[in-house]
């Protein structure tokens, strides 16, 4: 072991070069180097001329943990679910609710689509796949799970936050919201549900601008598909929100009323 790693020697004229070289401020160094010789008592040790960036850190951890303060002491946090048919526009409804207050959005498509595509693959099937009986039946409980599993994580931690995904089996199943409802209230939660409602056409085009392969069959077989839909919201809806071509007001402005609901 060298005398400077015993600190019996401490060339002073490397410390500017020293300070420079680790980007660290040369009273840092020098206090160091005087501690060194035994010349101050033990300091704490203080990293954050190394990591700057740890700072930022800390300020915005302390600003986010004064907010929730604040936010928490005047209501409970809120789990928003946002539900509609393929093409009605949930994502975008999601996303501009989350501009307005700043909750994470969990979107089902974005969580679990490699996932599915992987699955349908090595189950023999086209990962496009979203109609036939092996995607009801042995695919989308497990996406549904996973989704509901990160909301379940984020309701643990008291975590306002907003869900899209279709939800057109699960909102029109009695008794599945209530359960939910209860599972959140429990732990201090609320819950709302928003329904994105749209017709046929407004979805038909929404639909084929994305151009998603998903969306192939959909297409191809439209009549057949929207056979399937109900005209009618779910029961138990907390807000209906019209996003139909042409619906009186933008889906902006509804988004603005859906939200002055929620938090009223």
């Amino acid at each position: 072991m060298s005398r400077w790693e015993r600190g019996e020697r401490i060339p002073d004229d490397w410390l500017p070069y020293i300070a420079r070289a680790s980007d660290v401020p040369l009273s840092v160094i020098e206090a160091k180097a005087a501690h060194a010789r035994g010349k101050i008592p033990t300091p704490p040790v203080d990293l954050s001329p190394f990591f700057p960036q740890a700072e930022a850190l800390k300020a915005r951890i302390a600003g986010a943990l004064h907010t929730r303060r604040v936010t928490t002491a005047t209501a409970a946090p809120l789990l928003v679910l946002v539900g509609g048919y393929a093409g009605s526009g949930k994502t975008e409804f999601a996303r501009f609710l989350s501009d307005l207050t700043g909750w994470a959005v969990l979107d089902k498509d974005a969580m679990t689509r490699r996932m599915t595509e992987r699955l349908l693959i090595s189950l023999g099937g086209d990962p496009h796949d979203r109609h036939t009986d092996l995607y009801q039946r042995e695919i989308r409980p497990h996406e549904y799970r996973c989704l509901m599993n990160s909301t379940y994580a984020n309701i643990d931690a008291n975590i306002s936050m907003i869900v899209s995904a279709p939800f057109a089996t699960e909102l029109h199943t009695p008794g599945w919201l209530d359960r939910l409802t209860h599972r959140c209230k429990a732990r201090g939660v609320d819950v709302a549900a928003i329904w994105i409602h749209s017709d046929n056409d407004t979805m038909h085009d929404y639909i084929e601008t994305r151009d998603a392969p998903r969306d192939a069959w959909k297409l191809n077989h439209w009549d057949e598909y929207t056979s399937t839909l109900q005209d009618a919201p779910p029961p138990g809806i907390t807000t209906t929100v019209d996003n139909r071509h042409g619906a009186a007001v933008s889906l902006a402005d509804q988004t603005r009323t859906a939200l002055r609901k929620l938090v009223n």
